[in-house]
């Protein structure tokens, strides 16, 4: 049985793999990482890449659905902080302004995204992450007399994953220029779908 130090050691090299995995899963691309990539990267032998992770692809999936969990997860003390739906609208536009859609992070989500419609598993672990946020969004719009709390959330997010795709082609799609637009999808009443007359 392992000592504490051994265990400690191992959780840095785990925790150093799951690092470079989400650098290398930005910069190459998800299905170029390979074992000795990883390995050379991480400066350890390539056997210790299986000791810790089943296969690559189980680290490369632990490494993203970390990383972006971690992200969405940070979104939380900003929505808690806003006022307003308003305002927590602006201060997530305010995070994505400092991506410009072909940075480490916006690579990783758009990898992750294009990998997980070909995998299953990786599809269920992201829409875990997605729809924790959307349902966290959804609840504060809720209590902020948001109509159609969860749909809106819905189209929130989406619309804020769509901008960092977009960024990479179209760079004044900043937070002032697109605040205005999704701040229409906030109103507070209920938008009736026939019309009167």
């Amino acid at each position: 049985m392992p000592g504490p130090k051994a265990a400690d050691q191992g959780r840095e090299v785990r925790g150093r793999l799951l690092r470079v995995a989400a650098e290398l899963i930005a910069e190459r691309g998800w299905s170029a990482v390979s074992t000795r990539m990883l390995a050379e990267r991480a400066g350890v032998t390539p056997g210790l890449v299986h000791y810790h992770f089943s296969s690559v692809h189980a680290l490369l999936t632990e490494a993203a659905i970390g990383t972006m969990r971690g992200l969405v997860e940070g979104m939380g003390p900003l929505l808690e902080q806003a006022g307003t739906a308003e305002e927590a609208l602006d201060l997530m536009l305010a995070t994505l302004d400092e991506h410009d859609g072909r940075d480490p992070m916006s690579l990783l989500f758009t990898e992750t995204y294009l990998a997980a419609t070909r995998d299953e598993t990786l599809r269920r672990s992201l829409a875990e992450v997605i729809t924790a946020f959307r349902d966290r969004l959804a609840s504060r719009l809720a209590a902020q007399g948001v109509a159609a709390p969860d749909q809106t959330a819905a189209v929130v997010a989406a619309a804020i994953d769509g901008l960092m795709l977009h960024r990479a082609f179209t760079p004044d799609l900043t937070a002032p220029a697109v605040a205005p637009v999704l701040r229409r999808l906030l109103d507070r009443r209920e938008l009736s779908s026939t019309t009167t007359g």
